[in-house]
């Protein structure tokens, strides 16, 4: 027998005696209107299938789904902690925390008086950042504790210059790490694994006034302290805005990554993760550059440090000038895009592919209420964020099966099982201006069960119209820039 219950993403449907005349007339017009384009000859939909082999497992489905940023804002008039708990989040990266105007995580937050002992608890002020990373330990994230400072794009740079004590800079450091993992100053024991070692040194000014040879300095000896007092957690960095230049399969990585690595090397120092951000509008780069440094990394000797992926996002156009430009409307209608449709397409494509890719975490920029956030600044979640709440879906099913078919290249799709055997789940993006009509067949499905299948839509109507079903298919339409969430059990 086959059930089918559609779910209307934020769709409520109230009826009254006159409104049942109205909608009769709509019914009759919307029919009209598709006898007239099949007569007019207006483009239908590119029909595309897919076979799922619920008895093929090729792997599992792994949580990338990390962000930065936590759920207070606003001076706590925001706590978006229920929104996070529906993200499952696996890992929560500190870094522009409350920007631009940061008053947690920062060091010179944490440590205001460059000059006080970092040996006393007294020379700390912990408690507002004690509070941010609670909530985010609330909500069962994991945490990557960037070390450093905020990015600066004001004309005057306040915080990003490198420190003029490297060693004492490490033992402020360690003072952090020793109050959140070991209870110190009236610490706790968060059991944070990541500590980040700066943000984007080689992004100059606005993350780094210093030189490479600064940079080195302060992470030789920050993550040298870390790892002899902790030598069960996982340190790492740089956080590179710019890895390098993909070429065909391989990285031709920039010369301050190439230093970077080398001084790691010579001087033996702690790299248990290397760090790196990309923003671009092909999901495939993702994949592309996470292949290309981990051969980067293999071939440097470092063939145990893991792949962290820990800024990315869509850039529209490939194109940063309108959130530097000078006009509002451009800057609005950019913004709009990474956090509309548009970018939330971009967003599920972007993690299906992190499927195929050589990454051990990944955290999207960011799960804020700035332009590049999920929520806008009354906390009302963006359509990015429900890309990533439809991605956490598929963690119920996490044995990944195999998919064939006839896909487009700007179609994504990913499916799992559980481990009865009961539910299976696909998420397909289209992230693209073309529309597809997407036939999704359950092979290898028990011929004598019983299919319920539900589907949640994302499309710029809201809207999801199953074409046809059967008890081992579902027709159903992917519209530009859209996603759809596919359950059957």
């Amino acid at each position: 027998m086959l059930h089918i219950r559609l779910e209307f993403h934020r769709i409520c449907l109230h009826t009254q005696v006159g409104d049942v005349r109205r909608g009769l007339l709509g019914i009759a017009a919307i029919c009209l209107a598709c006898w007239v384009s099949t007569r007019c000859g207006v483009a239908q939909p590119t029909k595309i299938a897919i076979k799922v082999d619920v008895s093929r497992v090729v792997g599992r489905i792994q949580p990338l789904h990390g962000v930065n940023g936590g759920p207070l804002h606003s001076g706590e008039t925001l706590d978006l902690s229920d929104a996070y708990r529906q993200l499952s989040l696996p890992l929560t990266r500190l870094h522009d925390c409350h920007w631009p105007n940061a008053d947690v995580v920062d060091i010179h937050v944490l440590f205001p008086d460059p000059n006080a002992d970092p040996e006393l608890a007294a020379s700390y002020n912990f408690s507002r950042t004690d509070d941010y990373i609670q909530t985010i330990v609330n909500t069962q994230s994991q945490i990557v504790f960037r070390l450093g400072e905020s990015i600066e794009h004001s004309r005057k740079k306040y915080h990003v210059h490198p420190p003029a004590d490297a060693g004492k800079w490490a033992a402020i450091c360690l003072g952090i790490v020793r109050h959140y993992n070991d209870e110190w100053a009236n610490g706790f024991r968060h059991n944070i694994r990541y500590w980040e070692i700066w943000n984007e040194p080689e992004n100059r000014p606005a993350m780094w006034s210093g030189s490479d040879e600064d940079y080195f300095r302060i992470y030789a000896a920050a993550a040298t302290a870390i790892k002899s007092r902790f030598p069960d957690v996982r340190v790492g960095g740089p956080a590179v805005g710019f890895a390098g230049k993909l070429d065909g399969d391989r990285l031709a990585p920039s010369q301050f990554v190439r230093s970077f690595l080398d001084r790691c090397r010579s001087d033996n120092l702690p790299l248990d993760f290397f760090s790196w951000h990309t923003y671009t509008n092909s999901p495939r780069e993702f994949v592309q550059r996470a292949r290309a440094i981990r051969r980067l990394l293999d071939e440097s000797g470092f063939q145990r440090t893991e792949n962290h992926l820990n800024e990315w996002n869509y850039l529209p156009d490939n194109d940063w000038s309108p959130m530097l430009g000078k006009q509002p409307q451009l800057r609005q209608s950019w913004f709009d895009r990474i956090h509309g449709n548009e970018g939330a397409a971009f967003t599920a494509a972007s993690l299906i592919g992190f499927q195929d890719a050589p990454l051990d975490a990944a955290n999207y920029y960011s799960a804020d209420i700035h332009g590049f956030g999920m929520f806008s600044e009354h906390g009302v979640p963006h359509r990015n964020y429900d890309a990533i709440r439809l991605f956490a879906k598929m963690l119920a099913t996490t044995e990944r099966l195999d998919v064939s078919g006839n896909l487009p290249a700007a179609v994504s799709i990913l499916a799992g099982i559980n481990a009865d055997r009961t539910q299976c789940h696909i998420l397909a993006s289209n992230h693209s201006s073309t529309s597809y009509e997407l036939t999704v067949r359950l092979d290898s499905w028990s011929q004598n069960q019983e299919i319920e299948w539900q589907v949640e839509s994302l499309e710029p109507s809201l809207k999801l119209t199953p074409a046809s079903a059967t008890t081992e298919s579902l027709t159903i339409q992917l519209k530009a820039h859209s996603i759809s969430f596919v359950h059957a059990e």
